[in-house]
Formats: C-alpha cells, sequence, structure tokens
C-alpha cells in the first residue's frame, strides 16, 4: 500500500500511541483529545490488519508487528522533520514563537534572568514557558518530547541529545548560629552528625550527597524538599545543613540569612546540560534556543572570586562514573 492511504498527521499519531502505549497519554501528548485517539488507533489497526496495542492485565502491550513498526516509524519522522526543516528559516527579530522550557528552580534562578534580557532584544515576540521539574520526569522520554528543552543536572539517562551548558561547585549554607559551625568552617565528623536538609530531584542523589557517601557518610536527612531555592530559608534559624549549588546559595546569602560554608571535602562539579529529542534538532527555531541558552551558559560569572578549576562534561564523567550523559 502507498503512502497516499496514510498522512503524515497519522504516522504522528501512531508514534504517539506506540511509544505511550496508551491511547489518554497520546492524546495529551499531542493535544487531541482521547476519542480523537481512538479514531487514529481504529484506523491504524485497519490499514496494518493489527491490533498494535493489546491489553495485558491493566497496562497496554504493543503487537510483534508493533514493536516492529516502532523504529521504523520514528526514523521516518526524524528524516520527515529534517526534510522540512530545509526549507524553513527562523527570523528570530519577527517571530512570535513559543517555546517549552523545563528547568529545576536553580537554573530557573541564575540562567532565567540574562536569557530573557537576550530574548528581548533579539527576539521581543518570542515566548518561553517555564516548567519545574515534577517527579518521573527525568526518567521518562515522554515529557522530553512535550518541551522543547529540559536543563538538568547531567547524568540523567533521556534519550536525545545533550549538551553541557553551565558548572558549578556545591557549598554547605547553615544558619550563622548553627553551634556546629566553628571559625567559619564545618568538617567531615560535623556533616555526618548534623541534621540535612536536602533536594530530591528525581531518584538520584546529587553529586555532593554522593560524594559524601564515597567518604564512608550517609547524610542524617530530616527534611527533603523538590528544589535547592526553598533550602536557604529552612536552614536559616535551625542547626540543619543544606549542600546546594554556589550560585545559587550567594543568591540567597543575605535575603535568607544564612552563612554559605566551603564543603570540607575538594570541590564536586555541578554540571547543568539542556537535552532536547532528535526529532528537533534541525529546526531552526530550536537552533537559535539552544544557541541562545549556549550563550547565557558562556557569560555567568564565576559564582565567587575564588579561582575554580574550569569543568567540563568529560571531567564530571571521569570523576563520576555514574554521570553519563545520554546521547
Amino acid at each position: 500500500m502507498g503512502l497516499g492511504a496514510i498522512d503524515l498527521n497519522l504516522l504522528v499519531a501512531l508514534e504517539a500511541l506506540l511509544e505511550e502505549k496508551n491511547v489518554t497519554h497520546a492524546g495529551v501528548r499531542l493535544s487531541t483529545s482521547q476519542s480523537a485517539m481512538s479514531g487514529s488507533l481504529a484506523r491504524l489497526r485497519r490499514h496494518f490488519n493489527d491490533e498494535l496495542l493489546i491489553r495485558v492485565g491493566r497496562e497496554y502491550e504493543l503487537t510483534p508487528l508493533a514493536e516492529r513498526l516502532l523504529p521504523v516509524v520514528q526514523a521516518s519522522l526524524h528524516k520527515a522533520e529534517e526534510a522540512l526543516s530545509l526549507t524553513r528559516y527562523f527570523a528570530p527579530s519577527r517571530s512570535r514563537q513559543r517555546f517549552s522550557v523545563v528547568m529545576s528552580d536553580y537554573v530557573m534562578t541564575v540562567l532565567v534572568e540574562p536569557l530573557l534580557r537576550i530574548i528581548a532584544e533579539e527576539a521581543p515576540g518570542v515566548r518561553i514557558d517555564f516548567h519545574p521539574i515534577i517527579g518521573g520526569q527525568l526518567e521518562n522520554e515522554t515529557h522530553l518530547r512535550c518541551h522543547d528543552l529540559m536543563v538538568v543536572p547531567l547524568g540523567y539517562q533521556l534519550p536525545g541529545v545533550s549538551e553541557a551548558v553551565m558548572h558549578d561547585r556545591f557549598v554547605c549554607i547553615v544558619d550563622p548560629r548553627n553551634p556546629w559551625l566553628r571559625d567559619g568552617r564545618l568538617t567531615l565528623q560535623d556533616l555526618a552528625e548534623m541534621p540535612h536538609a536536602t533536594c530530591a530531584l528525581g531518584k538520584s542523589h546529587t553529586p555532593a550527597e554522593r560524594q559524601l557517601e564515597t567518604l564512608g557518610i550517609t547524610p542524617k536527612v530530616q527534611v527533603s524538599t523538590p528544589g535547592f531555592s526553598v533550602l536557604p530559608f529552612l536552614v536559616s534559624g535551625t542547626e540543619l545543613v543544606a549542600l546546594v549549588p554556589e550560585r545559587l546559595a550567594l543568591r540567597y546569602e543575605s535575603f535568607a540569612g544564612c552563612a554559605v560554608v566551603p564543603t570540607p571535602f575538594p570541590d564536586v562539579p555541578l554540571v547543568e546540560a539542556m537535552y532536547w529529542h532528535h526529532n528537533r534538532h534541525s529546526d531552526p527555531a530550536h537552533r537559535w534556543l539552544r544557541e541562545t541558552v549556549r550563550q547565557v551558559g558562556a557569560s555567568l560569572e564565576k559564582p565567587s572570586p575564588a579561582e575554580i578549576a574550569p569543568v567540563d562534561a568529560r571531567h564530571a564523567e571521569e570523576t563520576f562514573p555514574e554521570l553519563s550523559a545520554a546521547s
């Protein structure tokens, strides 16, 4: 059966259905109603003379034919996207493009302000919708497909393309009157005995927490939050300690009334990377967005006057093998 028997929109629906293995989720991904997706599935079933999705318990699984179809459909749509992008031109100053970007609260704190300044100058009609990281996003390809960019710590196994854009290091923050703080310093023994406030992004620990574990220290976590930004306010007036990125700590130091203290172990690099799905790689508008984020990341000043050795993604992966970037 030739190409005339099935249109490109139906191929897009097929890819969503096979990847999501769920009619409702596929509809949400394509901003389409469940009934419309059910109609597309019915047409595809007739076209291929196969169920494609079969119910097993409360879930759906792909039929053997659907398993073989999925990589072919993915590759075909990727090529189609590349072909269409060759004829498109993106003019930032005239564009009214709307982008969707996922960032941690830490990245929003340090990256968004300079990013918006550049956009206001180069592309005043462009809109960016910023979204926080929520549970499951860092372990699921679906969210990578639903957004233009995800800027998250390097090392999450998100399928697609990634590029390191921002570097930082971890510091300790405590209340200035914390009894554990002596001469402006904390020891490893202090960190082993103090109550901790931590940030939980997905299922993984932060690089600083992993460093503590390699030193035989299991933090006594008393408070856990979904972001870094609230931690300076949690430690204020308490005996809590938190390990946070230095740029964020310095921004909140005076406002939250906390003290920024060096870690009692060698600097632990934090590498933030932007991730995107391969089907956006050749899009001119997306290339402009990536270049703008890249420019902002490169322009960020060092977080403190102290000399910081430059950190790149390769160095981070050599130091912490578990931080292997998805590609």
